[in-house]
């Protein structure tokens, strides 16, 4: 367990890569958010949501991709294994979520408190949408910096083992995925199914597990790439 704390600081050089930076970037997009809150009159709905808790989300996707795409080669150059590399990887990844999730949850509490802080703007409680069940709405942050941490490791293993084209592969078999399953859904009349489906579906289920299952199969697709990928 040394072994793999001693190597997770290669993901650690610096603090503020880590943790300041995302909070940093946070509250930036509150402060410009607010502004523009202060100047646009208040509208009648009973929240407004703003969008800018995602701005996390995407500085998680860039540290993971970073992650694999530059600190990987690193590691083997420090003859430090495969498997001690993505124990180690995963250890961040965790530590992280959990760190930022809860901050972002404190914040959503805080802002549901002051009525949107005073102008009805609803940033951080993205999952008081889905759930008044307080341990769930923590659980959906924590488990969604962890799905997004997935994708951006998966992202940056495709980029080592294939390089260039495994990048534009992997984009446009999501572009298949997606476009053409919308395609499906629309020709054979399905939306009213995929509605049910998020609105009956048990919320621990749709918004935990399920998270969980796509995270540990990401995971998974990760940790085999990784072991043939070169540096």
């Amino acid at each position: 367990m040394k072994r793999i704390l001693n190597v997770a600081r290669i993901h650690n050089t610096s603090w503020a890569t880590t943790f300041a930076w995302p909070l940093g970037i946070l509250a930036v997009v509150f402060v410009i958010t607010y502004g523009i809150f202060l100047v646009v009159p208040v509208n009648e709905s009973e929240f407004t949501f703003t969008g800018g808790v995602f701005s996390v989300y995407g500085f998680g996707i860039a540290f993971y991709i970073t992650a694999i795409t530059q600190c990987f080669p690193y590691a083997l150059g420090l003859s430090i294994t495969r498997r001690e590399f993505l124990s180690a990887t995963a250890l961040v990844g965790v530590t992280q979520s959990v760190a930022i999730g809860t901050v972002v949850y404190l914040l959503s509490v805080v802002e549901a408190a002051t009525g949107g802080f005073g102008k009805k703007l609803r940033m951080f409680g993205l999952a008081r949408y889905a759930t008044d069940n307080e341990v769930l709405q923590w659980a959906t942050l924590v488990t969604g910096l962890l799905l997004i941490g997935g994708i951006g490791a998966f992202i940056g293993v495709v980029y080592r083992r294939y390089r260039t084209n495994g990048l534009f592969t992997l984009g446009l078999s999501a572009l298949v995925l997606f476009g053409g399953g919308s395609v499906l859904v629309t020709w054979q009349n399905w939306w009213p199914n995929v509605g049910s489906f998020f609105t009956d579906t048990p919320r621990i289920l749709l918004l935990v597990i399920i998270p969980l299952i796509i995270t540990a199969v990401l995971s998974a697709a990760s940790w085999v790439g990784l072991l043939k990928a070169t540096a």
